[in-house]
């Protein structure tokens, strides 16, 4: 009976690795809340009540005794203009999300040029992370441009072997790291795919803080492209929401579209103050974050080493934007549990991000820097790499 007993109080209990990432999730979301140094405090993390005060003061940037929007004039209107503006090009569209910008953006080209097929990158959103909407939902047929983890080469546009209507290049690439081009690479990639025929279109989810990597303002980056697509909520904070940026015929267009799939909401002036507030708030800060993203990223370079950490990448060496990848050579259980632990026991969290395998053995997680971030020195992060370090399992 008592051997019976021992055995039962030795049993691990059998946790499903759905259930088990569930709780570790849940684990690391406790652990940034109540952190107490970061390098970010994303919006999804906060409450109701934190959310909402982010349109606290929004009556600077917009007058809120204007009457409120309805399906898409008003204050909706106003952010079309200022985006428009901010991105060199004639007109510009408000949608809910991203995803429905891209499709109604590549099938109104699509219809243009009379050809369905999208040239891009793998990697890129529309691949990974939209669950075949190009193909399902608007008849687009995407053809890989390469396979490397990288910005597609202007010889590799050239060299392609069918032909395409539009070339969609997703600037920064956030599944290779963030990746960019240099200026000179990406004007010969938009001259090679003219020469094609082809019409570009940017993926600009990302693209407010490529200003620095690239030495050029807003305007003159995504004036390169036919048409551009922006992002609300990813850099500049606010509560979701994109735009579609291009010629007056093709905005007036995709707006037609955007009716017909589902975009054509009652009234969204929350989203669009909040971005609002984004673009006067956060839009100047950006690269202050991308140069701070450089000495953070070099002082964990330095700290792995000094920790005796056999070997460690930052991805890009040097940051292109205010995110990059870490990769170390432990399996993700271990590195995970590490994050985790010293966020509960330290209150500093440095990996608040999912850490996810890169392959046997290999493990790499994604930071990115934010304004909590520039209230941490080199030797602040040093010192955190090694206590993080110290919390890795043998």
């Amino acid at each position: 009976m008592g051997d019976t007993a021992e055995q039962g109080e030795r049993t691990v209990e059998h946790v499903p690795d759905e259930e088990r990432r569930k709780r570790r999730r849940e684990r690391r979301i406790r652990a940034h809340r109540s952190a107490e140094r970061v390098f970010e405090r994303p919006g999804f993390l906060e409450t109701l009540r934190e959310r909402l005060a982010l349109l606290d003061g929004v009556g600077d940037v917009y007058d809120l005794d204007e009457t409120s929007d309805i399906y898409g004039n008003g204050v909706v209107e106003a952010l079309e203009t200022k985006v428009a503006g901010l991105l060199g090009h004639e007109a510009a569209a408000f949608f809910p999300s991203g995803t429905m910008a891209q499709q109604v953006a590549l099938r109104c080209w699509a219809g243009r040029t009379g050809n369905p097929v999208v040239a891009l990158h793998p990697l890129a959103h529309p691949v990974l992370h939209e669950r075949d909407a190009f193909s399902q939902v608007s008849g687009l047929r995407p053809v890989r441009v390469t396979g490397a983890p990288r910005q597609p080469t202007a010889d590799e546009v050239r060299g392609l072997d069918e032909p395409f209507g539009a070339l969609m290049l997703e600037l920064p690439l956030r599944d290779a790291g963030f990746v960019l081009p240099s200026w000179e690479e990406l004007t010969e990639v938009v001259e090679a795919a003219h020469e094609r025929d082809a019409v570009v279109h940017f993926d600009g989810a990302r693209l407010w803080e490529s200003t620095v990597h690239f030495g050029r303002p807003l305007d003159e980056i995504a004036g390169l492209a036919d048409s551009v697509y922006v992002s609300f909520y990813k850099s500049v904070g606010g509560y979701g929401g994109a735009a579609l940026a291009g010629p007056q015929t093709l905005i007036d267009e995709a707006k037609a579209w955007r009716h017909r799939y589902g975009g054509q909401i009652f009234q969204q002036f929350p989203t669009v103050l909040s971005a609002l507030a984004g673009l006067e708030r956060e839009l100047p800060r950006l690269p202050e974050y991308v140069t701070h993203a450089r000495v953070i990223a070099e002082a964990m370079r330095e700290g792995f080493a000094a920790a005796g950490v056999p070997w460690a990448r930052i991805h890009p060496e040097r940051p292109h934007t205010h995110d990059f990848q870490v990769w170390l050579p432990y399996d993700v259980d271990v590195v995970s549990e590490a994050a985790i632990r010293q966020g509960e026991e330290t209150g500093t969290l440095v990996f608040g991000h999912a850490w996810e395998e890169k392959g046997p053995g290999l493990a790499y997680t994604e930071v990115y820097v934010r304004a909590q971030a520039l209230e941490w020195t080199a030797d602040d992060v040093k010192a955190a790499v090694a206590e993080f370090v110290a919390r890795l399992s043998p």
